[in-house]
Protein backbone atom coordinates (compact mmCIF):
# COMPACT_ATOMS: atom_id res chain seq x y z
CA UNK A 1 0.00 0.00 0.00
CA UNK A 2 1.40 3.34 -1.03
CA UNK A 3 1.83 5.84 1.82
CA UNK A 4 -0.43 8.87 1.78
CA UNK A 5 0.93 12.17 0.56
CA UNK A 6 2.85 14.02 3.31
CA UNK A 7 1.00 16.85 4.95
CA UNK A 8 2.86 17.39 8.22
CA UNK A 9 5.79 19.34 6.76
CA UNK A 10 5.95 21.99 4.05
CA UNK A 11 8.21 24.94 3.15
CA UNK A 12 8.25 26.26 6.74
CA UNK A 13 6.77 23.14 8.36
CA UNK A 14 3.34 24.68 8.41
CA UNK A 15 0.15 22.65 8.24
CA UNK A 16 -0.81 19.47 10.03
CA UNK A 17 -2.27 19.25 13.52
CA UNK A 18 0.18 17.02 15.32
CA UNK A 19 2.16 18.33 18.28
CA UNK A 20 5.74 19.52 18.12
CA UNK A 21 7.11 16.64 20.16
CA UNK A 22 5.24 14.03 18.12
CA UNK A 23 6.50 15.46 14.85
CA UNK A 24 10.07 15.67 16.15
CA UNK A 25 9.94 12.03 17.28
CA UNK A 26 8.78 10.99 13.84
CA UNK A 27 11.59 12.97 12.26
CA UNK A 28 14.16 11.26 14.48
CA UNK A 29 12.75 7.85 13.52
CA UNK A 30 12.80 8.87 9.88
CA UNK A 31 16.45 9.87 10.17
CA UNK A 32 17.61 6.34 11.15
CA UNK A 33 20.07 4.90 8.61
CA UNK A 34 17.75 2.01 7.66
CA UNK A 35 15.03 4.48 6.71
CA UNK A 36 17.25 7.07 5.08
CA UNK A 37 18.47 4.37 2.75
CA UNK A 38 14.99 4.19 1.26
CA UNK A 39 14.70 7.97 0.80
CA UNK A 40 11.40 9.69 0.05
CA UNK A 41 8.51 9.38 2.50
CA UNK A 42 8.31 7.13 5.57
CA UNK A 43 4.99 6.08 7.06
CA UNK A 44 4.41 6.12 10.80
CA UNK A 45 2.21 3.78 12.77
CA UNK A 46 -0.89 5.67 11.78
CA UNK A 47 -0.09 5.55 8.10
CA UNK A 48 0.85 9.23 7.70
CA UNK A 49 3.96 9.99 5.73
CA UNK A 50 6.79 12.36 6.58
CA UNK A 51 9.23 13.76 4.02
CA UNK A 52 12.82 12.74 4.70
CA UNK A 53 16.03 13.85 3.04
CA UNK A 54 16.44 12.02 -0.24
CA UNK A 55 19.58 10.09 -1.16
CA UNK A 56 19.95 12.36 -4.17
CA UNK A 57 20.16 15.49 -2.01
CA UNK A 58 23.76 16.82 -1.86
CA UNK A 59 25.46 16.09 1.42
CA UNK A 60 27.08 19.25 2.80
CA UNK A 61 30.31 19.19 4.77
CA UNK A 62 29.82 20.68 8.22
CA UNK A 63 31.71 23.91 8.74
CA UNK A 64 32.34 25.07 12.28
CA UNK A 65 31.50 28.63 13.37
CA UNK A 66 35.20 29.26 14.02
CA UNK A 67 35.91 28.79 10.31
CA UNK A 68 33.09 31.22 9.52
CA UNK A 69 33.98 33.89 12.07
CA UNK A 70 36.04 36.07 9.71
CA UNK A 71 33.33 36.25 7.01
CA UNK A 72 30.78 36.93 9.76
CA UNK A 73 32.95 39.74 11.13
CA UNK A 74 33.24 41.30 7.68
CA UNK A 75 29.50 41.04 7.10
CA UNK A 76 28.79 42.55 10.50
CA UNK A 77 31.16 45.46 9.83
CA UNK A 78 29.58 46.05 6.42
CA UNK A 79 25.97 46.11 7.60
CA UNK A 80 26.77 48.01 10.81
CA UNK A 81 28.44 50.73 8.74
CA UNK A 82 25.58 50.98 6.26
CA UNK A 83 22.90 51.04 8.97
CA UNK A 84 24.88 53.63 10.92
CA UNK A 85 24.81 55.86 7.84
CA UNK A 86 21.06 55.40 7.49
CA UNK A 87 20.04 56.08 11.07
CA UNK A 88 21.95 53.73 13.35
CA UNK A 89 21.47 50.28 14.84
CA UNK A 90 21.48 49.26 18.49
CA UNK A 91 21.06 45.96 20.28
CA UNK A 92 19.75 44.90 23.66
CA UNK A 93 20.58 41.47 25.05
CA UNK A 94 22.85 38.69 23.78
CA UNK A 95 22.40 35.23 22.34
CA UNK A 96 23.30 32.35 24.68
CA UNK A 97 26.55 30.50 24.18
CA UNK A 98 26.45 27.67 21.69
CA UNK A 99 24.09 27.09 18.82
CA UNK A 100 20.52 28.36 18.79
CA UNK A 101 17.61 28.94 16.47
CA UNK A 102 16.63 32.61 16.30
CA UNK A 103 12.99 33.39 15.53
CA UNK A 104 12.35 37.01 14.54
CA UNK A 105 9.57 39.17 13.17
CA UNK A 106 9.78 40.06 9.49
CA UNK A 107 8.53 43.32 7.99
CA UNK A 108 11.34 44.47 5.69
CA UNK A 109 14.21 43.28 3.53
CA UNK A 110 16.37 45.30 5.95
CA UNK A 111 15.65 42.78 8.75
CA UNK A 112 18.48 40.55 7.58
CA UNK A 113 20.93 43.46 7.57
CA UNK A 114 19.80 44.46 11.06
CA UNK A 115 20.39 40.98 12.46
CA UNK A 116 23.76 40.56 10.77
CA UNK A 117 24.86 43.94 12.14
CA UNK A 118 23.57 43.27 15.66
CA UNK A 119 24.29 39.61 16.39
CA UNK A 120 27.76 38.57 17.53
CA UNK A 121 30.03 37.24 14.79
CA UNK A 122 31.11 34.34 17.02
CA UNK A 123 27.71 32.76 16.31
CA UNK A 124 28.30 33.04 12.53
CA UNK A 125 24.57 33.61 11.97
CA UNK A 126 23.02 31.95 8.92
CA UNK A 127 19.78 33.40 7.56
CA UNK A 128 16.99 31.27 6.13
CA UNK A 129 15.88 32.87 2.86
CA UNK A 130 13.04 32.12 0.45
CA UNK A 131 14.50 29.87 -2.24
CA UNK A 132 11.93 30.95 -4.83
CA UNK A 133 13.05 34.59 -4.54
CA UNK A 134 16.60 34.94 -3.25
CA UNK A 135 17.96 31.88 -5.06
CA UNK A 136 15.94 32.23 -8.26
CA UNK A 137 18.76 33.90 -10.21
CA UNK A 138 22.56 33.71 -10.04
CA UNK A 139 23.08 37.33 -8.98
CA UNK A 140 20.50 37.13 -6.18
CA UNK A 141 22.01 33.85 -5.04
CA UNK A 142 25.45 35.43 -4.80
CA UNK A 143 24.16 38.48 -2.92
CA UNK A 144 22.17 36.37 -0.47
CA UNK A 145 24.80 33.73 0.22
CA UNK A 146 27.85 36.01 0.36
CA UNK A 147 26.55 39.24 1.84
CA UNK A 148 23.75 37.82 3.99
CA UNK A 149 24.99 34.30 4.83
CA UNK A 150 21.68 33.06 3.46
CA UNK A 151 20.69 29.47 2.79
CA UNK A 152 17.65 28.49 0.68
CA UNK A 153 14.40 27.35 2.27
CA UNK A 154 11.75 26.13 -0.13
CA UNK A 155 8.26 27.46 0.51
CA UNK A 156 6.43 25.08 -1.83
CA UNK A 157 7.54 21.73 -0.43
CA UNK A 158 10.79 20.30 0.90
CA UNK A 159 11.45 23.17 3.26
CA UNK A 160 11.95 20.88 6.26
CA UNK A 161 14.78 19.12 4.45
CA UNK A 162 16.42 22.52 4.00
CA UNK A 163 16.04 23.32 7.69
CA UNK A 164 17.27 19.94 8.94
CA UNK A 165 20.40 20.33 6.82
CA UNK A 166 21.44 23.10 9.25
CA UNK A 167 21.32 20.83 12.31
CA UNK A 168 25.04 20.00 12.28
CA UNK A 169 25.94 23.69 12.22
CA UNK A 170 23.61 24.31 15.15
CA UNK A 171 25.20 21.54 17.19
CA UNK A 172 28.62 23.04 16.40
CA UNK A 173 27.57 26.39 17.87
CA UNK A 174 26.14 28.30 14.93
CA UNK A 175 23.02 30.50 15.11
CA UNK A 176 20.35 29.87 12.48
CA UNK A 177 17.97 32.78 11.94
CA UNK A 178 14.47 32.07 10.68
CA UNK A 179 11.46 34.25 10.01
CA UNK A 180 8.61 31.91 11.01
CA UNK A 181 5.98 34.12 9.37
CA UNK A 182 7.38 32.98 6.03
CA UNK A 183 6.95 36.39 4.42
CA UNK A 184 7.12 40.09 5.24
CA UNK A 185 4.23 41.47 7.23
CA UNK A 186 2.51 44.83 6.83
CA UNK A 187 2.09 47.71 9.26
CA UNK A 188 4.16 46.01 11.94
CA UNK A 189 1.64 43.19 12.43
CA UNK A 190 2.97 39.70 13.06
CA UNK A 191 1.52 36.83 11.10
CA UNK A 192 1.10 33.27 12.33
CA UNK A 193 4.35 31.44 13.13
CA UNK A 194 5.01 28.13 11.40
CA UNK A 195 6.50 25.28 13.39
CA UNK A 196 9.64 24.59 11.34
CA UNK A 197 11.97 26.59 13.60
CA UNK A 198 10.78 24.78 16.73
CA UNK A 199 11.12 21.35 15.13
CA UNK A 200 14.63 22.18 13.90
CA UNK A 201 15.68 23.33 17.38
CA UNK A 202 14.40 20.15 19.02
CA UNK A 203 15.97 17.98 16.33
CA UNK A 204 19.37 19.67 16.88
CA UNK A 205 19.02 19.91 20.66
CA UNK A 206 19.46 23.69 20.84
CA UNK A 207 17.30 26.47 22.33
CA UNK A 208 14.92 28.76 20.46
CA UNK A 209 15.63 32.46 21.09
CA UNK A 210 13.03 35.15 20.30
CA UNK A 211 14.44 38.31 18.73
CA UNK A 212 12.50 41.49 17.96
CA UNK A 213 13.40 43.97 15.23
CA UNK A 214 11.98 47.50 15.33
CA UNK A 215 12.54 50.33 12.89
CA UNK A 216 13.22 48.42 9.68
CA UNK A 217 9.62 48.96 8.59
CA UNK A 218 10.40 52.68 8.57
CA UNK A 219 13.89 52.28 7.13
CA UNK A 220 12.79 50.17 4.15
CA UNK A 221 9.01 49.62 4.07
CA UNK A 222 7.54 46.77 2.07
CA UNK A 223 7.33 48.03 -1.53
CA UNK A 224 8.70 51.38 -0.28
CA UNK A 225 11.87 53.43 -0.60
CA UNK A 226 14.88 53.63 1.70
CA UNK A 227 14.69 56.46 4.25
CA UNK A 228 16.65 57.20 7.44
CA UNK A 229 15.51 55.44 10.61
CA UNK A 230 16.99 54.02 13.80
CA UNK A 231 16.91 50.22 13.91
CA UNK A 232 16.70 48.37 17.22
CA UNK A 233 17.29 44.67 17.83
CA UNK A 234 16.24 43.10 21.14
CA UNK A 235 17.31 39.57 22.10
CA UNK A 236 14.98 37.78 24.51
CA UNK A 237 15.42 34.83 26.85
CA UNK A 238 15.40 31.32 25.33
CA UNK A 239 11.94 29.75 25.11
CA UNK A 240 11.06 26.63 27.11
CA UNK A 241 11.38 23.34 25.25
CA UNK A 242 7.60 22.89 25.29
CA UNK A 243 6.89 26.21 23.54
CA UNK A 244 4.36 26.21 20.71
CA UNK A 245 4.44 28.36 17.56
CA UNK A 246 1.77 30.61 19.09
CA UNK A 247 3.84 31.07 22.26
CA UNK A 248 6.94 31.87 20.20
CA UNK A 249 4.93 34.46 18.27
CA UNK A 250 3.64 36.01 21.50
CA UNK A 251 7.18 36.24 22.89
CA UNK A 252 8.47 38.02 19.78
CA UNK A 253 5.42 40.32 19.67
CA UNK A 254 5.82 41.37 23.32
CA UNK A 255 9.54 41.94 22.86
CA UNK A 256 8.96 44.02 19.74
CA UNK A 257 6.28 46.10 21.41
CA UNK A 258 8.60 46.97 24.31
CA UNK A 259 11.48 47.71 21.95
CA UNK A 260 9.45 49.98 19.66
CA UNK A 261 7.93 51.91 22.56
CA UNK A 262 11.20 52.46 24.43
CA UNK A 263 12.09 56.17 24.19
CA UNK A 264 15.51 57.23 22.98
CA UNK A 265 17.57 58.80 25.77
CA UNK A 266 17.75 62.53 25.12
CA UNK A 267 18.93 65.79 26.63
CA UNK A 268 16.57 68.52 27.82
CA UNK A 269 19.01 71.09 26.46
CA UNK A 270 18.96 69.52 23.01
CA UNK A 271 15.17 69.39 23.06
CA UNK A 272 14.96 73.10 23.83
CA UNK A 273 17.46 74.00 21.11
CA UNK A 274 15.69 71.71 18.64
CA UNK A 275 12.31 73.25 19.46
CA UNK A 276 13.60 76.70 18.48
CA UNK A 277 15.83 75.63 15.59
CA UNK A 278 13.07 73.47 14.15
CA UNK A 279 10.61 76.36 14.00
CA UNK A 280 10.51 79.49 11.82
CA UNK A 281 12.22 81.31 14.68
CA UNK A 282 15.26 79.13 14.09
CA UNK A 283 15.53 80.36 10.51
CA UNK A 284 15.10 83.94 11.70
CA UNK A 285 17.78 83.44 14.36
CA UNK A 286 20.21 82.05 11.79
CA UNK A 287 19.57 84.99 9.47
CA UNK A 288 20.10 87.55 12.24
CA UNK A 289 23.21 85.82 13.64
CA UNK A 290 24.92 85.71 10.24
CA UNK A 291 23.83 89.23 9.33
CA UNK A 292 25.11 90.63 12.62
CA UNK A 293 28.44 88.83 12.16
CA UNK A 294 28.88 90.46 8.75
CA UNK A 295 28.52 93.85 10.45
CA UNK A 296 30.02 93.65 13.93
CA UNK A 297 29.11 90.49 15.91
CA UNK A 298 32.32 88.55 16.68
CA UNK A 299 30.85 85.01 16.55
CA UNK A 300 30.81 83.50 13.07
CA UNK A 301 27.59 81.90 11.71
CA UNK A 302 29.29 78.51 11.53
CA UNK A 303 29.08 78.40 15.32
CA UNK A 304 25.31 78.84 15.09
CA UNK A 305 25.14 76.00 12.55
CA UNK A 306 27.25 73.77 14.79
CA UNK A 307 24.76 74.31 17.61
CA UNK A 308 21.51 74.13 15.65
CA UNK A 309 22.19 71.55 12.92
CA UNK A 310 23.43 68.93 15.36
CA UNK A 311 20.32 69.46 17.49
CA UNK A 312 17.91 69.10 14.56
CA UNK A 313 19.71 67.52 11.56
CA UNK A 314 16.67 67.45 9.28
CA UNK A 315 16.70 71.27 9.23
CA UNK A 316 20.39 71.57 8.35
CA UNK A 317 19.84 72.70 4.76
CA UNK A 318 17.21 75.31 5.62
CA UNK A 319 19.24 76.66 8.52
CA UNK A 320 22.33 76.87 6.30
CA UNK A 321 20.42 78.75 3.61
CA UNK A 322 19.00 81.16 6.21
CA UNK A 323 22.50 81.82 7.57
CA UNK A 324 23.84 82.33 4.05
CA UNK A 325 21.08 84.82 3.24
CA UNK A 326 21.82 86.73 6.45
CA UNK A 327 25.54 86.75 5.73
CA UNK A 328 25.05 88.11 2.21
CA UNK A 329 22.55 90.74 3.35
CA UNK A 330 24.81 91.82 6.21
CA UNK A 331 27.85 91.91 3.94
CA UNK A 332 26.05 94.09 1.41
CA UNK A 333 24.96 96.48 4.17
CA UNK A 334 28.52 96.59 5.57
CA UNK A 335 29.78 97.40 2.08
CA UNK A 336 27.37 100.35 1.82
CA UNK A 337 28.23 101.61 5.31
CA UNK A 338 31.95 101.31 4.65
CA UNK A 339 31.61 103.32 1.45
CA UNK A 340 29.69 106.00 3.38
CA UNK A 341 32.39 106.26 6.03
CA UNK A 342 30.29 104.69 8.80
CA UNK A 343 32.44 102.54 11.09
CA UNK A 344 30.72 99.98 13.28
CA UNK A 345 32.78 98.38 16.06
CA UNK A 346 34.55 95.20 14.96
CA UNK A 347 35.81 93.38 18.07
CA UNK A 348 38.49 90.72 17.82
CA UNK A 349 39.95 92.20 14.63
CA UNK A 350 43.41 93.74 14.19
CA UNK A 351 45.17 96.35 12.06
CA UNK A 352 47.19 93.60 10.38
CA UNK A 353 43.96 91.95 9.24
CA UNK A 354 42.70 95.19 7.71
CA UNK A 355 46.04 95.89 5.99
CA UNK A 356 46.07 92.39 4.49
CA UNK A 357 42.52 92.76 3.19
CA UNK A 358 43.26 96.16 1.61
CA UNK A 359 46.23 94.63 -0.21
CA UNK A 360 44.18 91.66 -1.47
CA UNK A 361 41.34 93.92 -2.66
CA UNK A 362 43.79 96.15 -4.52
CA UNK A 363 45.18 93.13 -6.37
CA UNK A 364 42.06 90.96 -6.89
CA UNK A 365 39.12 93.32 -6.36
CA UNK A 366 35.96 91.50 -5.16
CA UNK A 367 37.54 88.10 -5.88
CA UNK A 368 39.76 88.60 -2.82
CA UNK A 369 36.88 87.41 -0.62
CA UNK A 370 37.73 83.85 -1.65
CA UNK A 371 40.62 83.94 0.84
CA UNK A 372 38.29 84.60 3.76
CA UNK A 373 37.43 81.04 4.78
CA UNK A 374 41.06 80.04 5.08
CA UNK A 375 43.07 82.99 6.41
CA UNK A 376 41.03 83.54 9.57
CA UNK A 377 40.11 87.15 8.77
CA UNK A 378 36.41 87.81 9.53
CA UNK A 379 33.99 88.46 6.67
CA UNK A 380 33.03 91.84 8.15
CA UNK A 381 36.57 93.13 7.61
CA UNK A 382 36.39 92.24 3.91
CA UNK A 383 32.93 93.81 3.57
CA UNK A 384 33.86 97.14 5.14
CA UNK A 385 37.18 97.44 3.32
CA UNK A 386 35.44 96.55 0.03
CA UNK A 387 33.10 99.50 0.59
CA UNK A 388 36.04 101.79 1.21
CA UNK A 389 37.66 100.53 -2.01
CA UNK A 390 34.50 101.35 -4.01
CA UNK A 391 33.90 97.73 -5.07
CA UNK A 392 30.68 97.46 -7.12
CA UNK A 393 27.86 95.99 -4.95
CA UNK A 394 26.77 93.54 -7.68
CA UNK A 395 30.30 92.20 -8.12
CA UNK A 396 30.74 91.95 -4.37
CA UNK A 397 27.43 90.12 -3.93
CA UNK A 398 28.24 87.58 -6.65
CA UNK A 399 31.72 86.85 -5.32
CA UNK A 400 30.48 86.67 -1.72
CA UNK A 401 27.67 84.30 -2.66
CA UNK A 402 30.17 81.94 -4.28
CA UNK A 403 32.68 82.07 -1.44
CA UNK A 404 30.34 82.23 1.54
CA UNK A 405 27.80 79.90 -0.05
CA UNK A 406 30.19 77.00 -0.49
CA UNK A 407 31.55 77.41 3.02
CA UNK A 408 28.24 77.90 4.82
CA UNK A 409 26.40 75.07 3.08
CA UNK A 410 29.30 72.66 3.50
CA UNK A 411 29.66 73.41 7.21
CA UNK A 412 25.91 73.29 7.86
CA UNK A 413 25.38 69.99 6.06
CA UNK A 414 28.46 68.50 7.73
CA UNK A 415 27.11 69.32 11.19
CA UNK A 416 23.71 68.01 10.12
CA UNK A 417 25.34 64.72 9.13
CA UNK A 418 27.14 64.64 12.48
CA UNK A 419 23.86 65.11 14.32
CA UNK A 420 22.25 62.41 12.22
CA UNK A 421 25.02 59.87 12.78
CA UNK A 422 25.32 60.66 16.50
CA UNK A 423 21.60 60.77 17.26
CA UNK A 424 21.99 57.90 19.73
CA UNK A 425 24.24 60.23 21.77
CA UNK A 426 21.67 62.99 22.09
CA UNK A 427 21.82 62.72 25.86
CA UNK A 428 25.45 63.93 25.55
CA UNK A 429 24.45 67.16 23.79
CA UNK A 430 25.48 69.40 26.75
CA UNK A 431 28.93 67.80 26.69
CA UNK A 432 29.08 68.43 22.95
CA UNK A 433 28.27 72.11 23.52
CA UNK A 434 30.99 72.36 26.15
CA UNK A 435 33.57 70.81 23.83
CA UNK A 436 32.38 73.00 20.96
CA UNK A 437 32.68 76.16 23.05
CA UNK A 438 36.13 75.21 24.26
CA UNK A 439 37.35 74.41 20.77
CA UNK A 440 35.89 77.57 19.27
CA UNK A 441 37.36 79.79 21.99
CA UNK A 442 40.78 78.20 21.59
CA UNK A 443 40.74 78.55 17.80
CA UNK A 444 39.56 82.17 17.94
CA UNK A 445 42.26 83.04 20.45
CA UNK A 446 44.96 81.50 18.26
CA UNK A 447 43.68 83.34 15.16
CA UNK A 448 43.54 86.76 16.83
CA UNK A 449 46.93 86.21 18.45
CA UNK A 450 48.42 85.21 15.11
CA UNK A 451 47.17 88.41 13.46
CA UNK A 452 48.20 90.71 16.31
Amino acid sequence: MRPRRPHGVDGQARGGREGRGQLAARLRRAARPDRLAAGGAVADDGGDAVSTPSRTRPVSVAVTPRQLTLPALLRRALWWTLLTLTGGVERRGRLPRGGCVVVANHSSHADTAALLAALDARHSPAIGAAADYWFASPWRRRICSRLAAGFPVRRTGGGMDDLLAEADGLRAGRAVVLFPEGTRGRDGELGAFHRGALVLAEHAGVPVVPVAIAGTDRLLPKHGRLRPALVRVAVGAPLPASATPAEARDAVAALRRRTAEEPLADSATRKRVAAVAGSRWGLFAGFLWAGAEALSWPLMPELFLAIACVAVPRRALKLSLAALAGSLAGGLLALQLGGSGVQLPQPLTTDRMRAEVRHELAVESAAAVRHQPWNGIPFKVYAREAGRADIAPSDWLARSALSRGSRTLTVGLAFGALGFLAHRLRRRYPLYLALLGTGFTTALTLIVTGWN
